[in-house]
């Protein structure tokens, strides 16, 4: 009878000290309610609660991402896209995550799409495009000034994909050929604008020295190899023949 009477508080304590056993992991934070009402937020580690009177929600505190689906936006030059982009979050506040919104990742989720499309609309398609970082820096601002008070810290949005009309794809396709064809035909004239110029040094070098032209002349003639059985007749304007003249006159 006496051992009876002292075993079965032993029992009930053994219950309550290991129904009360916590453990919160390192990327964790546990926030209890005593009575459904906020106590304390538990750090890691092995911790206890009174049970039946208090629980411990986890909250997780490592960086998370949530997607944005893919949305139609029409751009303010009226350019249907879609776009989606996906958000970087952490948890700050575990008990302002917890207290403060129901279901702080569905609300990250949905507030950060009705942003998108907002700051989509206000903005052109050639912005979009070539603006791309300081648009969603701009959505990770206002994201992440309305999150703070669920204790949540927006930390980047990257906005992945952005799909064109199949009419504008054509258009910026031909636009871009368009462009390189620009500047191939830049790049030509300006080679032979270059080639021009050499030329011209060089013909006036050959003209300043004597017989100069005359030999280059006689240099072309001889690198032309024709069929020993034709003919090739040459007309050599007067002053070739003269500057062969005097440059054989020379050596002589």
């Amino acid at each position: 009878m006496f051992l009876s009477i002292f075993f079965v508080p032993v029992v009930i304590f053994l219950f309550f000290l290991f129904a009360g056993i916590r453990i919160v992991n390192q990327y964790e934070r546990g926030v209890v309610l005593t009575f459904g009402r906020y106590s304390t937020t538990l750090g890691p580690g092995l911790k206890w609660i009174f049970p039946i009177v208090q629980s411990m929600l986890r909250v997780d505190i490592r960086v998370a991402t949530v997607d944005i689906p893919q949305q139609e936006v029409i751009t303010r030059d009226n350019v249907p896209v879609g776009i989606n982009a996906v958000v970087y979050f952490q948890v700050e506040r575990a008990e302002d995550a917890v207290l403060k919104v129901q279901n702080y990742v569905f609300a990250i989720a949905q507030y950060a799409q009705g942003v998108l499309r907002d700051v989509i609309g206000n903005v052109e398609l050639d912005t979009l495009l070539t603006e791309r970082e300081k648009i969603a820096e701009e959505i990770k601002k206002i994201v992440d000034e309305a999150t703070a008070a669920w204790g949540v810290n927006v930390t980047y949005i990257k906005i992945q994909d952005i799909e064109l009309p199949a009419d504008m794809k054509r258009a910026m396709a031909k636009q871009a050929e368009s462009e390189r064809e620009r500047r191939g035909v830049i790049i030509k004239a300006e080679g032979e604008l270059g080639a021009a110029e050499n030329l011209k040094k060089a013909a006036a070098l050959l003209s300043e020295t004597s017989g100069g032209l005359t030999l280059r002349t006689l240099e072309t003639i001889e690198k032309i190899n024709p069929d020993p059985s034709k003919t090739v007749v040459f007309l050599l304007p007067v002053e070739i023949m003269e500057g062969i003249k005097n440059l054989f006159g020379k050596k002589e």
